[in-house]
């Protein structure tokens, strides 16, 4: 189960491991979303993004118990990069299975950290059954991106540094995905601050985590099409989403033009770079998807890896509009 004192170890590992990301604002995003927010900014964490905290509390964990020489891992990008460079440091061989048109620069960093990659087509082949075939194969160890309580609680302690900054948020706003990052976010800070109301969000086409909260139970979508590759699942975790179920208020979504707006404008204005997914966030606050109006609230930005190519587009894609 994911509890608070395994938060808590969470944060005894990651002490002086995880980078203690700074607390930014702006106040002229204040004045157009008409809110006082305070952004989080796990773009800047180890591997740039907040990724890097539930791979290591996994990691770490496992090798404290038992004997860890190998590890496989699946991911769009930036749990790849976490990954490898977990296992880097702790001296492990690792193998990610990434998606083909994944973004450049996570590949490359991947590669980098001293990863062995594995490509797959992720519109019609399983990163799931790629992985488990690669774990049986080798004998590794599984770091499944979301879908594990170490994972989630890694993850949980980005809200709880938030928190000791912030403690008054009335509200705190969470990219989703297969659900770790919101899941252990919404599960501390609920636990510290029980009155705070915590919301995801998600691409319009890619809403398996709304859907799946308005029928009650898990549903799958086809494979998303959006420019916020790192939020492309189908379904929420069987382990993250009973957690969302009761933690959190709702789920907001954007529209990739909404994305390429709130980016563009975060890096002129503000001076910095999130990716995509890393700002759905911010961008379901700038453009109103819930009533915000003179809250406190916190955002996290979960990611800043970006390509050159695809940034270049979207500065020119904003220009135009």
């Amino acid at each position: 189960m994911l509890t608070f004192s395994g938060i808590e170890e969470a944060r005894r590992r990651l002490a002086g491991v995880a980078i203690r990301t700074p607390v930014l604002r702006s106040r002229q995003f204040d004045e157009s979303a008409d809110a006082s927010v305070f952004f989080k900014a796990e773009n800047l964490q180890r591997a740039g993004a907040f990724k890097f905290r539930g791979a290591y509390n996994k990691l770490k964990a496992e090798t404290e118990t038992s004997r860890v020489t190998e590890v496989v891992a699946y991911s769009s990008g930036n749990h790849a990069q976490a990954v490898a460079l977990v296992s880097k440091i702790l001296g492990l061989k690792a193998t990610i299975v990434m998606p083909s048109d994944a973004p450049a620069a996570k590949l490359a960093a991947t590669r980098e950290y001293g990863a062995e990659v594995v490509l797959y087509d992720r519109y019609s082949e399983s990163r799931d059954d790629i992985g488990q075939r690669l774990v049986r194969e080798r004998g590794a160890l599984l770091v499944p991106p979301f879908d594990d309580y170490r994972i989630m609680a890694g993850a949980a302690t980005a809200a709880v540094e938030l928190l000791e900054e912030v403690p008054d948020l009335d509200a705190l706003v969470v990219p989703v995905s297969g659900g770790g990052l919101i899941a252990g976010c919404a599960f501390a800070a609920r636990h510290l601050r029980p009155e705070i109301a915590v919301y995801g969000t998600e691409p319009v086409t890619a809403a398996d985590t709304a859907d799946s909260l308005a029928k009650g139970e898990r549903v799958v979508i086809e494979t998303p099409r959006t420019i916020a590759d790192g939020l492309q699942v189908s379904s929420p975790g069987r382990l993250t989403f009973p957690i969302v179920q009761e933690t959190v208020e709702a789920v907001l979504l954007v529209s990739d033009d909404e994305m390429i707006e709130t980016l563009c404008w975060m890096l002129e204005r503000m001076k910095v770079l999130v990716e995509p997914s890393g700002v759905a966030g911010a961008a379901a606050v700038r453009h109103r998807k819930a009533d915000f109006a003179g809250r406190k609230v916190g955002v996290i930005l979960s990611g800043g890896n970006v390509d050159r190519d695809k940034l270049a587009f979207y500065l020119a894609t904003a220009a135009a509009t």
